[in-house]
């Protein structure tokens, strides 16, 4: 049986990001190439993980995902 996932390299891991989807902002924990598919067709994502202010992940297309801008008084 075949790898359904496989971590990536990216540059932005463990930095705070921004999902431009939803808006949310949180630290970037993983970025998986990952098989979504249901069926015997393999269909790959690539997808971010973000642990946002809740402390729950929550995945969104790596294409979403910019640095967070920091706000005045808030360290590096």
């Amino acid at each position: 049986m075949a790898e359904r996932y496989e971590d990536l390299p990216h540059r932005l891991l463990r930095r705070r990001v921004r999902d431009i989807a939803s808006g949310i902002e949180g630290e970037l924990m993983a970025v998986i190439n990952e098989d979504v598919s249901n069926s015997i067709h393999s269909r790959w994502v690539e997808l971010a993980y973000i642990r946002g202010p809740s402390g729950r992940e929550f995945s969104t297309a790596v294409d979403n995902v910019e640095p967070a801008e920091l706000h005045p008084g808030q360290r590096t």
